[in-house]
């Protein structure tokens, strides 16, 4: 009895266009049939019929290369961009640094502190010199 094996993953189901290609593919198929395909018909008669069909090989190659290269489900420009960024873009060494939130909360403390003890010293300051005031003002009544 025959049988068709079901994907356990359907994501990784394409839908078909035409010819069981999907859309992309048939768009990178198409550009390079209109590239490559003109300069085979232009160079044949200059260069000889082996040398312009290894040219339309040579120029059509990056588009089947964009068309049928997928790597963990990303096509070739994505990965592309990402080993780009990756190797020349970002720095090459990259430092693993941790952020001690704890210690931002140690330095607002002990500033608050500080803050507290400078104020409650001007505080005490300040009562000081109005308890001296007083008292000698109270002497130097008769």
């Amino acid at each position: 009895m025959p049988y068709v094996q079901v994907p356990k993953d359907l994501n990784k189901v394409k839908t078909k266009v035409v010819f069981n290609l999907t859309k992309r593919q048939l768009i990178w198929f198409s550009a390079a049939a209109f590239t490559a395909v003109p300069v085979y018909f232009l160079t044949r008669s200059h260069i000889g019929n082996t040398l312009a069909m290894l040219l339309l090989i040579i120029i059509s190659m990056p588009f089947f290369l964009m068309a049928m290269y997928e790597k963990n489900g990303l096509p070739f420009e994505k990965n592309a961009r990402i080993f780009i960024t990756s190797r020349f873009i970002r720095p090459k060494k990259r430092p693993y640094r941790t952020e001690n939130i704890y210690e931002y909360a140690q330095k607002q403390y002990d500033l608050e502190k500080e803050v507290n003890n400078i104020v409650y010293d001007k505080n005490k300051a300040h009562r000081k010199t109005e308890k001296n005031g007083r008292r000698s003002h109270k002497k130097g009544s008769p």
